[in-house]
């Protein structure tokens, strides 16, 4: 049956080659660090990776590490159950109370992945006589939760109050039943952070409810790294909060929707990707409750990601490269034309500096990227030689 599609795959793959939007997976024979090693796919050796989301450089932290160590002795390696058969320990209904705290919500939900929590969302709470509004930048999984539901949506531009408001009215007049706004905390490709406080205000003149998808927040934004809610002070006025345990909270994978108590109740008894899933393994929400014990001293690594990600952004625009504002520890790095950012990438491989080009589909045409990320973890010199190796790289790409 393959045979007759075959060679429609094989141009498709040639095509997106052609274009320079391919993207080959590297290799890494260690932990994920500030420095890792790789083994195949690139330049072998090791390296300094500037793009990851482990933000506060919790992936490889010893007590982390033996959190888990001491969560398969007593928990065991998997639950074989989704949650409402087999699949509830001590240990979920102890990591939701502790993100419920954390996140100042009355209730949390673990899913396998964030992605399944915004796919798990939508469908739920919205009906066809309801409305979502969205930003365009929001990430892809929103999108495809939103899909989902049988909901009106609208979108509006990103981070565009006026807009926003254009679409609630329009929802308003259409006669939506439940309206809701949903929004990135932090955009992902641009490090932009949403206006949660001008968006919660008028959530109220146009009585909606607040969602915020916070992934790259959760951990190291806001004072005491609870979020653009907390950065905002607008903690008590959202109403979902969807996250991940996979960027600053440890690396490793899981997700969560914390929110009112009613909506979370709700979710548990039809969010189809938390019903049809299985749990979350134990081992990982041991190690996320001994990351949230880290996140209540870690003031310093917060001190540290913010310095190095003030260098960086600093150093770069003294060199002349096109960043985009803010203070975000994302610090995209504009290139243009897809194939030149893949170049730049593989250069700077070959000088020590791990970092992954950004094309379409995951930005827009002639928006490629090379998204840098800082770490808690990466040391002044470390911010530095990355520098000094962009430098190096774009003298050879212009020959």
């Amino acid at each position: 049956m393959f045979d007759s599609v075959r060679d429609d795959v094989r141009a498709t793959l040639e095509e997106i080659r052609a274009a320079g939007l391919h993207k080959p997976e590297r290799v890494i024979g260690t932990p994920q660090s500030a420095t890792v090693e790789v083994t195949a796919g690139g330049r072998p050796g090791e390296v300094l990776n500037f793009c990851a989301n482990n933000y506060l450089g919790l992936a490889d932290h010893p007590e982390v590490v033996a959190a888990a160590h001491a969560a398969l002795d007593r928990w065991g390696y998997g639950m074989a159950s989704v949650r409402f058969i087999c699949g509830t320990q001590e240990v979920h209904k102890e990591l939701e109370a502790r993100l419920s705290a954390f996140l100042g919500q009355e209730d949390t939900i673990l899913y396998s992945s964030c992605f399944d929590a915004n796919g798990g969302v939508f469908e739920t709470l919205l009906g066809a006589e309801d409305a979502v509004v969205s930003d365009a930048l929001n990430h892809a999984s929103i999108i495809d939760g939103i899909r989902l539901s049988k909901a009106r949506r609208f979108r509006y531009a990103n981070r565009d109050m006026a807009d926003l408001e254009q679409q609630l009215k329009e929802a308003t007049e259409g006669g939506a039943r439940r309206k809701l706004i949903v929004t990135d905390g932090v955009f992902s490709m641009d490090g932009y952070v949403a206006p949660l406080a001008d968006i919660c205000d008028l959530a109220e003149r146009y009585d909606a409810m607040v969602m915020v998808d916070d992934s790259h927040a959760v951990g190291f934004v806001g004072a005491g790294g609870r979020g653009t809610p907390e950065l905002h002070g607008v903690m008590d006025r959202v109403d979902i909060i969807t996250g991940t345990l996979g960027k600053a909270l440890g690396g490793a994978s899981g997700g969560y929707v914390a929110a009112r108590a009613e909506i979370v109740a709700l979710l548990r008894q039809r969010s189809r990707p938390y019903l049809f899933s299985n749990t979350l393994a134990p081992v990982i929400a041991a190690a996320s409750l001994k990351v949230l014990d880290l996140l209540e001293s870690a003031g310093d690594l917060r001190d540290k990601l913010n310095a190095n990600t003030a260098l960086f952004r600093g150093r770069m625009t003294e060199e002349g490269f096109d960043i985009l504002p803010g203070d975000h520890a994302i610090a995209p790095v504009m290139i243009g034309d897809a194939a030149e950012a893949g170049k730049m990438a593989e250069l700077l491989l070959e000088r020590g500096v791990y970092v992954i080009g950004f094309s379409y589909p995951v930005v827009p045409q002639g928006a490629a990227r090379i998204r840098v990320q800082l770490s808690a973890a990466h040391s002044t010199e470390d911010v530095n030689r990355a520098v000094d190796a962009f430098v190096s790289a774009r003298e050879e790409l212009r020959g």
